[in-house]
């Protein structure tokens, strides 16, 4: 059962909303302790439902329960202040692991590859196990988010439909993780700003060693394991949404009970980015199968 919270209990365990955990899409998430737990507390912004439209989308994200995924404690509802309570992730989220900017020791190969599992099996239930199929529509590394042992889980599912977003694109993030470099990186040449572009050149030029993370020894040493990765990345990112593979073929290549070694990555090429927005917008109604 979620708990519901007043406005003014949860400014109290904030301590004001002083301790700021980060900034996202869908509002500023802090640091609070309920009692003897820690708790993240995210204040929403641009939520345009009204009191009972969004008891209704909370009662069905409580209800959502799953190891790979972030656990909603409860919520508030005051006014125009919409809050959600989520439980604490003690290494915060992924994006600070693999963009190299807060001193971080890099993830190894192994570490990486389970995330991308974890992050796979809590998008295969929401988008084909849970009772209530939700297309998680924002998925970035900055809505997965990490415990002590580098346990992936995934947030802010079910948001979108508050907050009216409509974008997605797991191959994407899985390319962020393996080559530990953002979707757009303007600092690099202009050429190699896009991701997804560089990885069509590479796939098409046979190289797509030249994307590993060189930041870590043990990402060179496991090459063949990563370029396999990169190949699921662009099976999941093709044109034709009809031959993505389902989350739950997705699991199956990660665990090694399909092979995705005769995959002609020539002919199966990743869809364009558009530089204007994190990942490729695709229609809600095609979010319930593939990614």
């Amino acid at each position: 059962m979620l708990t519901r919270f007043s406005f003014e209990k949860l400014s109290e365990c904030t301590e004001g909303f002083s301790k700021k955990l980060g900034d996202g899409g869908f509002g500023s998430v802090f640091q609070g302790e309920l009692g003897e737990e820690k708790v993240a507390v995210k204040r929403l912004e641009g939520a345009r439902q009204g009191k009972k439209e969004f008891l209704a989308e909370v009662e069905t994200i409580g209800s959502i329960e799953h190891i790979n995924l972030v656990r909603l404690i409860g919520f508030c509802a005051e006014k125009s202040e919409r809050l959600l309570v989520y439980e604490y992730m003690s290494r915060g989220s992924l994006d600070r692991w693999i963009y190299y900017r807060h001193n971080n020791a890099p993830l190894d190969w192994c570490t990486r590859s389970r995330i991308i599992l974890d992050i796979a099996k809590g998008l295969c239930y929401l988008h084909e196990e849970c009772r209530h199929i939700i297309a998680h529509l924002d998925i970035k590394p900055q809505n997965i988010l990490l415990d002590d042992n580098f346990n992936a889980k995934v947030a802010d599912f079910g948001l979108c439909k508050l907050i009216n977003r409509d974008q997605s694109n797991f191959g994407v993030v899985l390319m962020e993780i393996v080559s530990g470099r953002k979707n757009i990186d303007n600092s690099q040449p202009e050429e190699d700003v896009q991701l997804i572009n560089l990885l069509r050149e590479k796939a098409q030029n046979n190289h797509l060693i030249d994307l590993i993370d060189r930041h870590v020894e043990d990402m060179v040493s496991h090459q063949e394991e990563v370029i396999q990765m990169m190949k699921l990345a662009i099976w999941c990112l093709q044109h034709d949404s009809i031959l993505r593979p389902s989350m739950s073929t997705v699991i199956k290549a990660l665990e090694g009970a399909i092979s995705i070694e005769t995959l002609d990555t020539n002919s199966v090429m990743p869809v364009q980015d558009n530089p204007s927005t994190y990942s490729v917008t695709s229609q809600a109604s095609m979010l319930s199968g593939p990614r």
